[in-house]
Parts: structure tokens; sequence; C-alpha cells
């Protein structure tokens, strides 16, 4: 057994960062059916429910205080590449398909939590789930944060995450052969390529120092602040204060910094793995129900896209990527693109990266709007 606080956050470094690290090097089949980070997440609640670790008084303040360390750090680190001009640039259609699933996803989320008839005590769930599609993982662990939700809860909804997200993935790669059949029934016009995206530059451990420092004077000007901050429960200041740090740090030079992609990604690998060397199992029992409501959402939201791009004529490419900018996020929604194109790689890395902005703000909204319904 583990006793030791250096000892506990050792084994936990090395499991984020280590299969981060495999994940970045080696391209195992493993990873597409099953993510590094929900594999992080499953490996960390066995090492802490095999009493492997002695979930002692010093390691439960060593979790808090490391979690809410890193948790700022990420979120800063991942809005640096965030660049809002771009995003103005990509035009009418895209910027519709965009709109549109942000908010198809967000009102699906609505009339599935009634339609499933759940109570109060699962908004936080939607809402930690919601920010993940609109947003990524980091939105997730954000909204989660900010809430207060619980390891049992949140684990739940990093598996059915993962299980919906590779399903859709894989629906939208099979409907590539079709774009053409589709443009022609949604009276769609041709893809303008105006741009080949946004590229960062390949960081060097100078860059790293200089963002690793940066990321934690953010942090402590954030866990300074929070507290005195009224209104609003000091964690969720802690998220609203790391990303405006984050928007305001992508209009400095401090983009043009390369590795802050990569430095947010260990960050958040690591944190994934805190977070499941102090879960509990009992929280999973619910995760038929919520795989089930998680489906029908996603199926209101391709209905609502698919009339979308009837009214509107948008082509197959701009709802299909627009969707999975939000659902999958950077990973997935350049592939699907680079199935069309390898120049619209761009558009799509754009509207991926924005929803580190707002996927957290949607999350928020929907946790508070449900249980605003629930109440």
């Amino acid at each position: 057994m583990i006793t030791s606080v250096f000892g506990y956050l050792g084994i936990v470094i090395a499991l984020g960062g280590g299969l981060w690290w495999i994940e970045m090097r080696t391209p195992l089949k493993l990873f597409t059916w099953l993510p590094a980070i929900v594999l992080i997440y499953l490996v960390g609640i066995t090492l802490s429910q095999s009493g492997l670790f002695a979930q002692n008084a010093a390691q439960a303040s060593a979790y808090m205080q490391v979690k809410s360390w890193l948790l700022p750090m990420m979120l800063f680190t991942m809005l640096l590449q965030l660049d809002l001009r771009a995003f103005a640039t990509l035009g009418k259609p895209l910027l519709l398909a965009y709109g549109g699933a942000v908010l198809s996803i967000t009102g699906a989320f609505f009339a599935v939590f009634a339609l499933f008839g759940f109570g109060p005590e699962a908004a936080g769930v939607f809402g930690a789930l919601g920010g993940s599609w609109t947003g990524g993982t980091a939105n997730m662990l954000a909204v989660a944060a900010a809430l207060e939700i619980s390891e049992s809860q949140l684990g739940p909804a990093l598996v059915i995450d993962s299980l919906l997200y590779t399903l859709w993935v894989s629906a939208l790669l099979l409907a590539v052969p079709f774009a053409r059949r589709f443009d022609r029934w949604s009276r769609a016009g041709s893809i303008e390529i105006a741009f080949a995206g946004p590229s960062e530059t390949r960081g060097n451990l100078r860059m790293f120092l200089i963002l690793l420092a940066a990321a934690l004077l953010i942090a402590t000007a954030v866990k300074t602040a929070a507290p005195m901050l009224p209104i609003l429960p000091e964690s969720t200041w802690s998220v609203l204060l790391a990303t405006l740090a984050g928007v305001a740090g992508s209009f400095t030079p401090m983009r043009r910094l390369g590795g802050s992609s990569t430095l947010a990604s260990f960050l958040l690998y690591v944190l994934i793995a805190l977070i499941g060397s102090h879960a509990l199992l009992h929280g999973f029992a619910d995760v038929p129900v919520y795989l089930a409501a998680g489906a029908a959402i996603l199926l209101l939201h391709a209905l609502v896209m698919l009339l979308l791009a009837r009214i509107f004529r948008l082509s197959l490419f701009s709802i299909g990527v627009a969707s999975l900018a939000n659902i999958g996020g950077v990973a997935s929604a350049p592939i699907l693109a680079a199935a069309y194109n390898r120049l619209l790689v761009g558009p799509a890395v754009i509207m991926a990266i924005m929803g580190y902005l707002i996927g957290t703000l949607v999350g928020l909204t929907i946790a508070t709007g449900l249980r605003s319904v629930a109440a």
C-alpha cells in the first residue's frame, strides 16, 4: 500500500503522462475504440479500488490541492490557440452550421432530460456531458469542477461520452461517400476553400518552461482572486477566470509559442488520472439509462441538422464537421474534414478550438437550466 503523498502523486503522473506519451507516439488500434482518456480513468479507478493507495488525510489533501492547480493551468494553456478573428472568416454556411450544431445539442439536452424524467441530481451530469459535446473533455472537467460534481457522477459521463463519441465519428465518416447525393438533396453550393487554417509551432524546452511558468502564475492569480469574488461559488469563479485569462492570452505573443496544446493535453491526462485515483464505482449503475439518453440527444441533434441543411442549403461537409467539432473536438474534426479534402482541415480546426471557449459556458448553462426545470 502506498501511504506517502509523493508515492501517490508519482503513480498518478506516471499513469496520465505515460499513457498520453504512448497514445502520442504509438498508433495502437486499442485507442480507436478505447481512448486513452477513458483508459487512464478506468486504470485509475482499478488502482484505487485495489487498495494500492492508502486514501489517508494527506493523500486526500494532496488530491484537492493538485486538482485545484491543474485545472486553471490546463484551461489557460488550452485556450491560447484560440483565434476569434479566424472564426469570423469561416463564411456564412459554416457559421450557420456551427451555430446550429451548438443550439441543437443544447436544446436536445433539455428535451431528453424532460422526456426521461430525470431529477435535479442528474442536471450536473448532463451539464458536464454538454460541456464535452460542445467543447471537449477539458470542458467537461471544468464544468464538473465549477458545479462541484462528485467523481462518482463524473465517471459514467466520461464512459458515455467515449462510447457515443466513437459511434458518432464512425457514422459521420461512413457518410462521406454520400456527400454528393446529400448536397443535391440539400441544394448546397460548392465548398469554398479560403485558407489552410491555424498551425502551431513545434515547442522546445524553453517554450515549454515559459508556458509552464505562465500557467502557474495564472493559476496563482486565479486561486487568489476567486475566493474574494461575490455571488458565484469559488469553484465557478476559478473556471471562469482561467477561461478569461486563456482568451486574453490568445491575443498576445504567447499564442505564437509552440507547445501550448501539447502541454494542455499532458495536464488534462494527468488530471483525469488524478480524478480516477479518487473515484468510486457505485455511480456506474446509472450508465445504461444515461447511455440511452445520450443516444437520444445525438438523434435529435442529427434530425435538427438535417432540417437546417435543407432550409439553408448546407452541405454534408458543413453540418458533419460542425457537429464533430462540437462532439469530437480537435482530435477528430480535422480527420473528417480531410476525408472530404485536405485543404478543408483549417476550418474544422478553428471550429473545434472555438469549442474550448464556449463548451464550459454551454455546459454551465445546461446544468443551471436543467436544475431550474427539475426544481
